[in-house]
């Protein structure tokens, strides 16, 4: 399943991402597994939520970022939830549609079991047909 929390930067995304990756981890039963851009959010998230820095592997497309997703999966059969910050950046998918990524996370995480919440730079009506549906929060 994918959920989106929706908004234009400056709207506050990363800080309710970050609350609700750190009230996840009290009751997962799981990994909780957080990408972001950087590591400057390293203190302000639990320690026992595994923080990975995408900024350093070679990622330079949506299909190199789908595969490093299947291989932290692989590399992990217990993960519950996995929070995506900037998740446009991350993805590498700045000024294309984000439509087909979103549809592949969502079968990636039916066939595994794991949940994405990812943080989207856009407001929600500017989303593609399929991302509208995945809108947890609009900020």
């Amino acid at each position: 399943m994918v959920q989106i929390i929706a908004g234009n930067k400056g709207k506050g995304k990363t800080k309710y991402l970050l609350d609700m990756a750190n009230s996840s981890i009290r009751e997962a039963k799981g990994s909780i597994v957080y990408l972001d851009k950087s590591s400057k959010h390293m203190y302000e998230l639990s320690n026992r939520i595994r923080l990975i820095n995408v900024a350093e592997f070679p990622i330079h497309s949506s299909e190199g970022f789908l595969g490093f997703i299947c291989g932290i999966i692989s590399q992990d059969h217990d993960i519950e939830v996995m929070y995506l910050d900037s998740f446009i950046k991350l993805a590498s998918l700045e000024g294309e549609d984000i439509g087909a990524t979103l549809a592949e996370l969502d079968e990636l995480g039916n066939k595994y079991h794991v949940n994405f919440v990812l943080s989207v730079s856009m407001d929600a009506h500017q989303l593609p047909e399929n991302g509208k549906e995945m809108v947890l929060i609009a900020l």
